[in-house]
């Protein structure tokens, strides 16, 4: 079901480059996760997430990687963990999740544009 969208309604949608600055397994998680926190900079600070992103990544490599997220929806609970922003990502072709980055460095923080 299609539903056209304004371009008002999507400047609504915060999207925003950060730095991910921790992450960890997430094995109590349903489906396997990461838990992710992720530095945009001065205006929102550190904000935690978790992700589906396992068949790609590692915890280990993820830290220092920017990704793109989604900043303004409610935080939502995942299991124990409070997940307060959106990291944004492509399913390929047998279903992982490949993050969406910039692939040139850019400030935390930065709104999409």
């Amino acid at each position: 079901m299609e539903t056209d969208l304004s371009f008002d309604d999507f400047l609504k949608v915060d999207i925003r480059t950060g730095t991910v600055t921790k992450a960890e397994p997430y094995p109590e998680a349903r489906q396997p996760a990461i838990k992710l926190w992720v530095d945009f900079g001065p205006e929102l600070g550190e904000k935690k997430s978790s992700a589906q992103i396992t068949a790609h990544y590692t915890p280990e490599e993820l830290v220092g990687k920017q990704v793109v997220a989604v900043v303004n929806f409610p935080p939502r609970q995942i299991g124990k963990f409070m997940s307060e922003v959106l990291v944004l990502g492509a399913h390929d072709r047998e279903g992982g999740v490949v993050l969406l980055s910039p692939d040139t460095p850019v400030p935390n923080g930065q709104r999409m544009s």
